[in-house]
């Protein structure tokens, strides 16, 4: 059972996973905490943490595994003042924490920009718990100033660490340069990430991206040719949703699927409504040099937007949408998700590879930072 949550976890197969659920009696996983963790972990990666905590909630024993469970499960799903309570509760009940439950308290504060309340629980992991920091701790702490656009206090926990800076290190804070657009920081960054992952084709995209948004064509189109002289693909961005057992995967500008007419025909749909509300697509987030109606039609059909699509077809009108991408959400089609669950009074939530984002009636839960 704990393999086959993990694996439902994995897919983000909610529906999969609370079927398996059933085939055992309630009282038997909740009295076993390896069941209890993989079952609150998979609830917390198919987006649904709030059945997740009725879980933690109703567990007699618990002990750090389960709390850093939770704690980091409500942090990602946007739930930080939660996560910060549930953190609270470690100490009445005697369970001491440890790195894992302040990675989760600091990735909560990094998804929700608090700055303060991060240099807090990062200074009492050292002062008041001798816990030692680790790579991933610091990795938090530049992530954190990063996107709040302080790249000098970014670069000054770099600096002051007694490790020696890793991917975590250098990919968070070029994260940061690429947030607040500063080109000249993510070259020294990114010169940084070569030397210790020569191979990675996602440190290219991203300063090519950064060169893209700052209109510098033919320096982002260089970046690419070095890429391609090297033999480096870019990994593509898919999504895919679950549905009656099945998972459906799509790519971006994907019409494989026996349903693409339907699935197009309600983008189009959509899109005539969105437009009639104001909405102007932000071709900012198309990252290569063509004419502006041509990257209106790239942005229409990205993966994400495909697929939330496919779940309004095909599902009963107040069921949530659950989506999964395997890279960030762009700023777009955060837009797009938005104004979709206000028109359509859906709840969507869309899981990519830093956060949840959970939109209802035209707002999301990340309050629009991550």
């Amino acid at each position: 059972i704990v393999g086959f949550l993990s694996s439902c976890a994995s897919l983000g197969a909610l529906d999969l996973g609370e079927w398996g659920i059933s085939l055992i009696d309630r009282h038997e996983f909740l009295n076993n905490l390896f069941m209890a963790n993989a079952l609150i972990d998979m609830y917390a990666k198919c987006g649904a943490m709030a059945r997740g905590f009725e879980v933690f909630k109703e567990m007699k024993e618990k002990d750090i595994v389960i709390m850093n469970a939770a704690i980091s499960g409500l942090a990602k799903n946007g739930h930080v003042k939660l996560a910060f309570a549930v953190f609270g509760q470690t100490e009445k009940l005697g369970i001491s924490p440890d790195g894992s439950t302040f990675l989760g308290l600091l990735c909560g504060c990094v998804h929700a920009g608090l700055i303060e309340d991060g240099l807090r629980f990062f200074n009492s992991m050292s002062c008041d718990y001798a816990l030692k920091r680790t790579v991933e701790h610091y990795g938090c702490m530049v992530d954190l100033w990063g996107r709040a656009g302080m790249l000098d206090d970014a670069y000054r926990v770099i600096c002051d660490m007694p490790l020696k800076p890793n991917v975590i290190i250098w990919g968070a804070l070029l994260s940061g340069c690429r947030l607040v657009k500063d080109t000249r920081l993510a070259e020294t960054v990114l010169k940084e990430l070569i030397a210790l992952e020569p191979w990675n084709a996602g440190n290219y995209v991203q300063l090519s991206n950064i060169y893209s948004v700052n209109g510098r064509w033919d320096e982002a189109a260089e970046v690419r040719d070095n890429m391609n002289k090297k033999g480096l693909k870019k990994i593509p961005g898919y999504s895919w949703i679950e549905l009656e057992g099945t998972v459906h995967e799509f790519l971006a500008d994907d019409k494989s699927h026996p349903l693409s007419d339907k699935i197009y025909g309600k983008l189009e749909e959509l899109g005539n409504e969105m437009r009639l509300m104001g909405f102007v697509p932000t071709t900012e987030f198309v990252m290569f040099d063509v004419e502006e109606e041509e990257k209106e039609r790239v942005l229409g059909y990205h993966s994400e937007k495909l697929a939330v699509a496919f779940g309004l077809i095909s599902t009963d009108h107040g069921q949530v949408i659950r989506v999964v991408k395997n890279l960030r959400v762009c700023g777009d089609c955060h837009e797009v998700m938005k104004l979709i669950s206000k028109i359509t009074r859906r709840e969507i939530v869309v899981r990519d590879n830093n956060r949840f984002h959970c939109f209802t009636n035209g707002s999301c839960s990340c309050n629009d930072y991550w």
